[in-house]
C-alpha cells in the first residue's frame, strides 16, 4: 500500500466513484484523524473544517456517519459534541451509541476482570512518573506521550507483564504512545463489518491514523475507500499527510455526496 501521500487526482477519482454509491457509510477515527493529538485528551478537538464536512455528510441523503474510536464512549461524546442522531462506537467496538441509546458494554464478569487489571496497572503507573493510566469501561490505556522512549519501553514492558499476570486472557493492543489492554476481543474491523450490515451500506469510507485502525482497513472491500492519516505501514489504499490534509478530503466527499 502507498508509502507516500496519494496523488490528489487519484484520491479524487476514488471519491467520485464512492460518492455515487446508493447507500454510503462514512466511518471515522477521531484522535489523530479528525483531531490533532494533544497531551490532555480532554482538550482535543476536531479541526473545524473537518467537523463541518462531517456534519454536511451526516445530513446527506442515504449517508450514515459514525465515529469509531478507541476512546471510551462518554469521552468521545464529550469531546465531539456529536448530534444525538450520529452513531458513536467507543473502546474499539465494545461500546455503542446507536439511535441515541447506549448499549450495555460489559458483563459482570468482564467488569471484575477490568477492575483487576486496572489495579495491577495502577501499581505500574506509580513506578513511572509521567506515565498516565487511563481507565476505560472495557479496559485501560497506558499513555507514554509525556516520557522519553527508554522510559516508555520500560513502562510498557512492566504494564504488559502486570496485565497478563492479572488476567492471562487480556487483549493487548499497541498504538501511538499508548499500550491498551481490553477484556473483550473486538476490533474496529468488527465494528465496521457490523455497521455495514446495520446500515445496509453499498460502500464504506474509513479514515484512521493508528495501528488499531488497520483492523478496519483490513475488512474494506472493493469499491470502499480507506485513507491512512500520517506515517506508518498500512493496508489502506490511500494516504494523506495529517488531519489537516484529511479536511480537504472530507470537504470533497461532502460536496460530491450532497450534489449527487
Amino acid at each position: 500500500m502507498p508509502d507516500q501521500v496519494t496523488d490528489a487526482s487519484v484520491l479524487g477519482a476514488a471519491l467520485e466513484t464512492l460518492a455515487a454509491a446508493p447507500r454510503l457509510l462514512v466511518a471515522l477515527d477521531f484522535d489523530g484523524t479528525l483531531a490533532p493529538f494533544a497531551d490532555d485528551p480532554a482538550e482535543v478537538g476536531a479541526l473545524p473544517g473537518s467537523w463541518a464536512a462531517v456534519l454536511t455528510l451526516q445530513r446527506a441523503r442515504d449517508t450514515e456517519v459514525v465515529l469509531v474510536s478507541g476512546r471510551p464512549l462518554d469521552s468521545l461524546a464529550a469531546v465531539t459534541h456529536a448530534p444525538a442522531e450520529m452513531a458513536l462506537v467507543g473502546s474499539h467496538g465494545v461500546e455503542w451509541r446507536v439511535d441515541g441509546h447506549d448499549e450495555d458494554a460489559l458483563t459482570a464478569d468482564e467488569q471484575e476482570r477490568v477492575a483487576r487489571i486496572g489495579a495491577a496497572l495502577d501499581e505500574v503507573g506509580a513506578r513511572f512518573p509521567g506515565v498516565v493510566i487511563e481507565h476505560k469501561p472495557a479496559g485501560h490505556g497506558v499513555h507514554t506521550r509525556r516520557v522519553g522512549p527508554e522510559v516508555a519501553a520500560e513502562a510498557n514492558a512492566a504494564a504488559s507483564a502486570a496485565a497478563h499476570d492479572a488476567d492471562p486472557d487480556v487483549l493487548e493492543r499497541g498504538g501511538k504512545d499508548i499500550l491498551e489492554f481490553a477484556v473483550r476481543h473486538v476490533t474496529k474491523g468488527d465494528a465496521i463489518t457490523r455497521l455495514r450490515d446495520l446500515h445496509g451500506a453499498d460502500a464504506v469510507f474509513f479514515a484512521g491514523d493508528d495501528v488499531t485502525d488497520e483492523d478496519a482497513f483490513r475488512v474494506l472491500r472493493d469499491g470502499d475507500v480507506g485513507v491512512k492519516v500520517g506515517e506508518g505501514e498500512t493496508l489502506a489504499g490511500h494516504r494523506v499527510a495529517d488531519p489537516a490534509a484529511l479536511t480537504d478530503v472530507l470537504k470533497q466527499l461532502a460536496r460530491l455526496r450532497a450534489t449527487r
